[in-house]
């Protein structure tokens, strides 16, 4: 199964930099998630791995080779970036017919990949009568056509409803475990940390942080941490918490505290002394991860 290489790729628009020396590997089997906000490069870096846009400078590969140099690039890789390419007066099954027979794949392709979208039923409507969210299940479907190895997805959840997102949510998964290569660009950061297995981050044009979502996680090992108790006199408990040294913030709500510090451990010393300084019953105490969202807004602020 091939692999994406993308080696120091820079694209510059004038005096603009869209994207600047980006550096990253895709290995077979592996589900990655593109994240950054709009104009991050995100969309430009995607549009130079598939040879639709020039670099200024560095490579894209995918199976060691410029996607121009692809024998078969259908069967190859399986790309969804603009759901509205299609022409609204030709039927979903005809517009996939069209693509099918550019790339010598039968016919009978067509019909498994509509049912694997779910719009068999609606094959022979017009695009023009599509919802947004049939219309992204379409462009999902014309990049399966090809069964290809690699999948590249620039937002595929856009205009799925939640039954949508979960029924692509799973299809992705089941290509990653084929030992496939995907790589999905996506606003969703909830959706692709329950997802991916790796995680790209973009800021303003330069990859911030790549890994797993622990490895991106550990760059906010210096920023405070939360952590949630629940006791039977929280308010009281409170007013000895934000008396530590390293407590920045408490916030109280009935019996629940939720209190940022920046030693979890001395706070986990302190704790339990001033529960039974104060009278206080502890009932839960938990430390919460950070989310890829609260990663990506230090991140950003970083930068």
């Amino acid at each position: 199964m091939p692999r994406i290489v993308v080696s120091n790729l820079t694209k510059r628009y004038g005096a603009v930099t869209a994207v600047e020396d980006v550096t990253f590997t895709l290995e077979p089997g592996t589900l990655t998630g593109f994240v950054g906000a709009n104009g991050a490069g995100k969309s430009t870096t995607l549009r130079m791995l598939l040879g639709l846009t020039r670099p200024t400078a560095g490579t894209a590969t995918i199976d060691d080779k410029p996607y121009a140099a692809l024998n078969d690039p259908t069967r190859t890789v399986g790309a969804l970036t603009d759901p509205f390419v299609f022409h609204p007066g030709r039927s979903g099954r005809n517009a996939l017919r069209v693509l099918a027979r550019a790339s010598r794949i039968p016919d009978s392709r067509v019909d498994m990949v509509l049912e694997l979208v779910d719009l068999l039923p609606y094959g022979r409507r017009r695009v023009g009568s599509y919802s947004m969210g049939m219309r992204q299940r379409l462009g999902l479907a014309v990049a399966l056509l090809g069964d290809p190895a690699v999948l590249i997805l620039d937002e595929p959840a856009n205009g799925l409803d939640p039954i949508g997102v979960h029924w692509l949510r799973g299809l992705l998964r089941t290509f990653a475990d084929e030992g496939r290569t995907v790589l999905v660009s996506s606003h969703i950061l909830g959706e692709v940390e329950r997802l991916a297995s790796q995680i790209l981050v973009m800021v303003s044009g330069r990859l911030a942080a790549s890994g797993d979502y622990h490895a991106i996680r550990d760059l906010m090992a210096d920023q405070p941490r939360t952590v949630m108790v629940k006791a039977d006199d929280a308010r009281v408990l409170a007013a000895g918490l934000i008396a530590l040294p390293s407590t920045v913030a408490v916030e109280v709500d009935g019996d629940a505290l939720r209190a940022r510090t920046r030693s979890v451990d001395s706070f986990a010393t302190a704790l339990p002394r001033l529960a039974r300084d104060q009278g206080a019953t502890l009932r839960e105490v938990r430390t919460t991860d950070e989310s890829l969202e609260q990663v990506f807004r230090y991140l950003v602020g970083r930068r």
